[in-house]
């Protein structure tokens, strides 16, 4: 029975790394926040303001090509400010102007929804080729005491699953934090990023997106993950096996 407790546990130590390799790369992340908003952001990603927006991506030079966050606020306009607005324009295909001339309707992927984070109403839509074409767009669009905020998380389609889980920690943390006083105090176009009342909120903010990567400028398709999960059916397969021996005798 000693022989059957220590290959227990040698299994659990083997497993336990095993299992910190399939998850660790996703757990670090870090709080970042401006002057209308604050969220989690992965640990080797920064923010950057660019123009009216706040643009997030990896300090990494090929994950930064791969996948891209960008924050826009502005104060509501009743005329055009609106739930049911946003609705609408996120219900249907998005005509987009492509860099090489002319334009490109994207494809609705899911039906906008309202979904509630941190005590705050959101509408979610999600769109393929809205922004960039080849690339998922998540969007999330609310208004908090006459401050409209959106934003886009976006990755190229063949790489949107690596970043699936960061973009979801992202959306869970969401949280505004700007109020009328913001705009009270001059918080329009400069330090705090935000358009004007006049301006829309949705697009244009394809020049703030990374171009269409290349053939060979996308890392090529990582096997690791199966190896991982074979190494791990094993190990399991093998403590199955002991234990049904160290039974019989």
């Amino acid at each position: 029975m000693n022989i059957f407790k220590n290959y227990q546990l040698w299994l659990y130590i083997v497993s336990v790394f095993l299992l910190n390799g399939l998850f660790c790369q996703n757990v670090q992340a870090k709080v970042w926040a401006n002057a209308y908003l604050n969220f989690e952001i992965p640990d080797r990603w920064k923010c950057v303001l660019e123009q009216t927006e706040w643009v997030c991506r990896s300090e990494d030079t090929k994950e930064s090509k791969e996948a891209v966050i960008i924050l826009t606020a502005k104060e509501a306009d009743p005329t055009t400010d609106s739930f049911p607005k946003y609705e609408a324009h996120l219900s249907n295909p998005i005509t987009v102007p492509l860099r090489s001339g002319g334009t490109e309707l994207s494809k609705v992927y899911k039906k906008p929804e309202y979904i509630q984070i941190q005590a705050q109403r959101w509408l979610d839509g999600f769109h393929l080729g809205s922004e960039v074409p080849h690339y998922f767009t998540r969007y999330l669009a609310t208004i908090k005491e006459s401050i409209a905020v959106l934003v886009t998380f976006s990755a190229h389609k063949d790489e949107y699953a690596k970043y699936s889980s960061d973009f979801t920690k992202a959306i869970q943390s969401l949280r505004v934090i700007a109020s009328k006083s913001l705009i009270a105090a001059g918080g329009g176009p400069g330090g705090t990023g935000m358009r004007s009342q006049n301006d829309p909120l949705f697009g244009p903010g394809q020049s703030l997106l990374p171009p269409e990567p290349g053939p060979n400028e996308l890392p090529p398709k990582k096997k690791g993950g199966g190896l991982w999960i074979g190494l791990l059916l094993i190990l399991l397969a093998v403590g199955a096996y002991i234990f049904i021996k160290a039974k019989k005798r």
